[in-house]
């Protein structure tokens, strides 16, 4: 039991159909030529491990703020949040988590909160792991408000190979920490804007687990909650 959960997880329902696309493809590769298949067989295999959906397990402590996507952290800057959610031109500190093709691509939410503002934005689809995709690329932004009042952003963004931005829910939701609120498919990267005053507790090329790593703990320093 304990081996088969261990190469045995859990698939989102948004990736059956590309499962059953590449099972299909790798079928009619076998009847031409079998190396092929063996090579289809693979893809089959990397697809069902991009939409694997593993249960976390979320700190309850008051507070933290945690990551939202699996990966690495690829930047922590100041950056003005997008224009979209309307939350003002003085910069926050951003920290960037870019998904390899590798990562579980199901994105949690960093905090408990009401989102309070949702805003979706074509784009290119530049390498998530440059400053600049952060602009360009196609997002979608999350505003949410906790009950102290203050506010988090949440930026789902394509990269080179994603083409598409799903999520499944819609403004005036509450959001529990760690719980699923989007995907994105194949290769991307994840911002989250922190409260003014509150310092991330992660470093450059830190490995992040979504709904589990904890990238800040907003009652440092000034007493607040989360």
């Amino acid at each position: 039991m304990r081996m088969r959960d261990t190469f045995l997880k859990p698939m989102h329902p948004e990736g059956r159909k590309f499962v059953g696309a590449f099972a299909v493809a790798t079928l009619v590769l076998f009847l031409i030529w079998e190396p092929l298949g063996w090579i289809g067989t693979g893809l089959t295999i990397w697809c069902y491990y991009f939409f694997r959906d593993p249960e976390r397990v979320t700190p309850n402590r008051q507070g933290l703020v945690i990551s939202p996507a699996d990966g690495v952290v690829s930047l922590i800057e100041p950056a003005v949040p997008p224009a979209e959610l309307g939350m003002g031109p003085e910069p926050l500190t951003r920290v960037s988590v870019f998904m390899s093709v590798f990562n579980c691509h199901v994105n949690r939410a960093p905090v408990a909160g009401e989102l309070i503002r949702l805003a979706y934005r074509p784009g290119k689809f530049l390498n998530a792991s440059l400053d600049k995709a952060s602009e360009d690329n196609e997002r979608n932004a999350l505003r949410i408000r906790m009950q102290d009042g203050r506010e988090i952003a949440v930026v789902q963004i394509a990269g080179l190979v994603a083409r598409r931005i799903m999520w499944w829910k819609k403004e005036g939701d509450w959001l529990d920490r760690g719980e699923r609120f989007g995907l994105i498919r194949f290769g991307s990267r994840l911002d989250v804007y922190l409260p003014r005053g509150v310092a991330p507790q992660v470093s450059l090329g830190q490995t992040m687990v979504a709904g589990e790593t904890v990238i800040a703990d907003l009652t440092e320093g000034d007493g607040h909650g989360g």
